[in-house]
């Protein structure tokens, strides 16, 4: 079976404020983009979103999963160790705690490897997210973030 590619990146203007994702999965000659703008969020809530949207367009289960993103937020807490110890103390004082919970049964679910790569370094496909993120963000977004909107709010 073929490894899929999952190159991620997010953005916004303003942390927080309007911001979006970008996605692109390469398996074969297989590619799929995909992106979406919210009205007022942060840059790692969008790192973090990509990541999950890319893993939960998934159609099988037990594949090999290469996800490339220039977030070390998101990358070193999944290769570090940090998020398997934020799950075992509850996600106590974590930031994002709804899309870390969100993203764990995901990863579990397929054979994943992370790679960070530097971003605006000329990496096609990053480069390619980063435009796909920039441009949902700037489109005038009218979709909400609910967790970040709830955290804001002091509910989580």
């Amino acid at each position: 079976m073929l490894p899929v590619y999952i190159y991620t990146d997010g953005s916004s203007r303003g942390n927080p404020g309007p911001g979006g994702f970008g996605v692109v999965l390469i398996s074969g000659n297989k590619m799929k983009e995909i992106s979406k703008g919210y009205r007022r969020t942060t840059n790692n809530r969008m790192e973090l979103l990509a990541v999950i949207v890319g893993l939960e367009a998934l159609k099988k289960t037990g594949l090999d999963v290469q996800v490339v993103s220039d977030s070390k937020y998101v990358v070193d807490a999944v290769t570090k160790g940090w998020l398997q110890n934020w799950e075992r103390k509850g996600f106590a004082k974590v930031k994002n705690p709804d899309l870390w919970r969100r993203m764990l049964p995901l990863l579990r679910q397929q054979n994943v490897r992370f790679q960070w790569v530097k971003g605006h370094n000329n990496h096609k496909w990053n480069e390619r997210c980063d435009k796909l993120a920039t441009d949902a963000a700037l489109a005038s977004p009218t979709a909400i973030d609910q967790g970040f909107e709830a955290q804001e709010k002091g509910l989580f």
